[in-house]
């Protein structure tokens, strides 16, 4: 994705207007699952987990935009952090007691927009790279939890902006190709919901130079 822009930057950098900004704002997370049976010695079932609450997120970073017309190439660098709440039922009695576990994630997400202007307004979308940071969660009170995330995964992006002066509203719709809750693994196992992710991100972001 970061070659896709360099690429486009020195091919059409002679006949177009580069931008560079800063944006932060807040993540809103859309998950409807199922709960996890996860199974002990026997094949008994030993904990019920479900998605308690999926909580606010945040993120920040710098965003270059490359105008040609009004046509608009956007790549970005965005630090994302958010955070699950999980219910878990201890079925066996033994380990850790049921409760509220909660987990938090760190990424680095990479979008890439291809947009339109029609005055004020933007619209964009395209592909987006998330690449894993690191984690923290309370599940691992259960000894035999473990987190497995993959490296890198790919989703979708689209939203409409407006821009005023120099100032730059977004509100975007994001999805994955990926199920949620895929790094989970109990005793050896991988478990995983059976619905892929969504967010609406709100961001306020602040670019320099003039249009």
């Amino acid at each position: 994705l970061l070659l896709l822009a360099f690429l486009v930057l020195a091919t059409f950098s002679a006949q177009s207007q580069i931008r560079f900004g800063i944006k932060g704002g807040l993540s809103s997370t859309n998950i409807s699952t199922n709960s996890l049976n996860v199974l002990g010695q026997g094949g008994i079932s030993r904990l019920k987990v479900a998605v308690e609450h999926a909580n606010y997120g945040v993120h920040f970073g710098l965003v270059t935009q490359i105008g040609i017309g009004n046509f608009i190439l956007q790549p970005e660098l965005n630090f994302n952090s958010n955070s699950t709440n999980f219910k878990v039922d201890n079925l066996s009695g033994t380990g850790a007691a049921s409760g509220i576990f909660k987990e938090k994630y760190k990424n680095l997400d990479i979008p890439v927009l291809l947009g339109w202007r029609l005055g004020p307004l933007r619209l964009n979308a395209g592909p987006e790279g998330h690449l894993f940071l690191n984690s923290t969660s309370d599940l691992f009170k259960f000894s035999d939890y473990k987190q497995n995330f993959q490296n890198l995964t790919i989703g979708f992006i689209g939203g409409v902006g407006l821009d005023i002066w120099n100032l730059m509203l977004d509100v975007r719709y994001e999805g994955n190709f990926s199920k949620y809750g895929n790094h989970i693994n109990f005793g050896g196992n991988s478990y995983q919901f059976d619905k892929s992710p969504s967010r609406l991100l709100f961001s306020v972001g602040w670019m320099f130079g003039k249009r």
